[in-house]
């Protein structure tokens, strides 16, 4: 569920009319590449104004997922998409199964949901330590909104660490983000590492 940033440009079809190129494509696979400040910011605008509009807590919205499918919530992500704008959760059902909820983030209905019958051998490390943790998403994200904003993001990270962490994602009234991990064992948090925020480079 983690974002990653791509900016499209019509750079060829510039250069062909004698314009001038003002952006440049910034590729999530580590070619070289570069994003104007202004890319960034606007970002961070959109990330702000969405996390303003939500009326869900992300708290709330694992409640919603949780009573539509009964299990353990492993991640939620605050997302502008087609139907308006969403928390997308992911649920490991009792039923053993990995969901996809789409709650509306203004009312919490359920918009769409689904067995998520792709890769579930590359979640087997991450259904391990979901069933493990005594901290939930939802207890993650409490813990990260007191004193650093609105959470946009709760997921159960066992790629990038030597043990699980919930990742948690945050945006406070001035537009300052941050990130946040929980042990799910202890409910201990920490600020995530500086060079985790290029980590979605390498996928």
């Amino acid at each position: 569920m983690k974002r990653h940033l791509v900016i499209a440009t019509a750079a060829a079809a510039a250069l062909l009319a004698g314009g001038t190129v003002t952006a440049v494509a910034v590729s999530g696979n580590g070619a070289p590449a570069t994003a104007p400040a202004a890319d960034h910011a606007r970002q961070d605008t959109e990330d702000l104004r969405e996390a303003g509009a939500a009326r869900v807590t992300a708290p709330q919205a694992a409640a919603a997922a949780l009573k539509a499918v009964p299990g353990k919530v492993s991640g939620l992500d605050l997302d502008q998409d087609r139907p308006g704008l969403v928390w997308d959760a992911d649920v490991l059902g009792k039923d053993g199964k990995w969901h996809e909820v789409t709650l509306d983030a203004r009312t919490a209905r359920v918009l769409n949901q689904h067995v998520d019958r792709e890769n579930d051998d590359d979640h087997a490390q991450q259904r391990a330590a979901l069933k493990n943790a005594r901290t939930d998403a939802a207890t993650a994200a409490r813990k990260a909104a007191a004193g650093h904003g609105t959470v946009t993001s709760v997921e159960l990270d066992d790629d990038h660490r030597t043990k699980a962490a919930w990742e948690v994602e945050t945006i406070t009234k001035d537009g300052t983000e941050h990130k946040l991990l929980i042990d799910p064992h202890t409910g201990t948090l920490s600020t995530a590492p500086a060079h985790d925020d290029n980590d979605g480079g390498d996928d």
